[in-house]
């Protein structure tokens, strides 16, 4: 399977600007968190394992098929099934972000529900095709495993009953967004980052008022 190397080198400046940004944010501490852009119908780009998300160079971006195997002479990220499983699921989704910031993580350790829904915030307009506060938006909450293969197949089982929306948590570790662009995406991310703290907020009060 080929692909084109002009796609793979504009993807990873991309790719670069959306790393460096997220890890300003603090949403991907060390070297965790992989992002990713689809190339074509068949392959995407994404950030191989183990690179710094803040500083990331062309070397860094390599191309895999939507099977996850890679295309190049280097090793993707471990959860590369988890984008991979999201570019097969809609030729709509461009680029994917998993990031692993603090409020995801203390939440989803916090909250046992098996999803977040969120109702009533203004800025749930910053979804693609969102019209209304009133609107509720679900954010699943999946068990983490080191599986990512099985992991990658109950995201999609339960894509399958709920539809595909907008991300989504994995407990303890970190979310998933995505997006028709890397801009699109970014602005996802922020805005579930910013829900996510929202809810946190409203926990922590409510943990403090009981007896």
């Amino acid at each position: 399977m080929s692909f084109d190397p002009r796609a793979l080198t504009a993807c990873a400046a991309q790719l670069a600007s959306a790393g460096a940004h997220v890890h300003r944010r603090g949403w991907t501490p060390a070297t965790s968190g992989n992002l990713s852009m689809r190339l074509d119908r068949e392959t995407c780009a994404i950030t191989a394992s183990g690179r710094p998300i803040g500083a990331l160079g062309v070397e860094d971006i390599m191309a895999v098929d939507l099977n996850g195997r890679p295309l190049v002479d280097a090793v993707p990220s471990a959860e590369t099934l988890l984008h991979a499983q999201l570019y097969r699921r809609s030729p709509n989704i461009r680029a994917v972000l998993h990031t692993h910031s603090t409020i995801a993580t203390v939440l989803t350790l916090q909250c046992p529900d098996a999803a977040i829904s969120v109702v009533g915030y203004e800025l749930e307009k910053a979804f693609h095709g969102v019209t209304s506060h009133e609107s509720e938006l679900i954010f699943p909450v999946f068990e983490n495993n080191q599986d990512i293969a099985a992991l990658a197949g109950r995201v999609d089982r339960w894509m399958d009953e709920h539809g595909t929306g907008y991300g989504y948590l994995i407990r303890g570790h970190g979310v998933y967004t995505w997006g028709r662009d890397m801009p699109e995406c970014l602005r996802h991310l922020e805005a579930l980052e910013f829900l996510l703290d929202c809810e946190w907020r409203i926990h922590s009060v409510q943990l403090a008022g009981r007896p």
